[in-house]
């Protein structure tokens, strides 16, 4: 939902600490990135959140490096922008399964398997349609974002996801309750997409 409004000024607030990235890969920011979000992931499983929000957070923070790195470097590449979902779709499943066999609690293997359930709904919801958008000639060349491809807003989008783990993994005994509620709140999203798709695509 935020998204939008925080792409718009996301390079302007990251370039001085691109500046510090120099000539480094892209691809090796997103690959760090990635590692970290790993680690985070096994820190909440090994129950010390206080460790893995931090990390949690860079791996956030990286993720925004890698691509404003690409565009001043002049390196975007379709390839880029798909490795860099892959890791994060990655890292989205790894932490909320970190939390979720932290604690012996029945209630978070039902709730993490709604949420990832949710997920896999919510991603043919969005990438779909981001597809048929592209094929339309609506996509991101008509939209005017910096991504490779355009991302169709809902109520929850990458930075909604930034603040609910954080809540994970602040208050991992209240996992059960916070993740159904956020799968809730996906799927909210995902009947937005439905009846705007079903306005405009026919």
């Amino acid at each position: 939902m935020l998204d939008r409004t925080i792409r718009r000024v996301k390079d302007a607030w990251l370039h001085p600490l691109v500046l510090l990235f120099g000539n480094t890969s892209p691809y090796v920011v997103s690959l760090t990135a990635f590692l970290i979000g790993l680690i985070a992931a096994w820190l909440a499983w090994t129950q010390c959140y206080e460790w893995a929000i931090p990390l949690w957070l860079l791996n956030r923070l990286l993720d925004g490096v890698d691509g404003a790195l690409a565009r001043q470097q002049g390196r975007q590449s379709d390839f880029g922008g798909y490795v860099d979902i892959l890791l994060d779709f990655a890292v989205y499943a790894a932490v909320p399964l970190g939390v979720a066999f932290s604690l012996d609690n029945p209630n978070n293997m039902l709730a993490v398997g709604v949420l990832l359930a949710t997920y896999y709904v919510n991603s043919a919801s969005w990438m779909y349609l981001s597809a048929l958008l592209e094929k339309r000639q609506n996509g991101v060349f008509a939209t005017q974002e910096q991504t490779s491809v355009t991302m169709p807003e809902a109520i929850i989008g990458g930075t909604e996801t930034v603040v609910a783990y954080v809540l994970f993994l602040a208050l991992p005994t209240h996992f059960a309750g916070l993740a159904l509620l956020f799968s809730l709140l996906i799927a909210v999203g995902v009947a937005q997409r439905l009846l705007w798709a079903r306005r405009h695509l026919q």
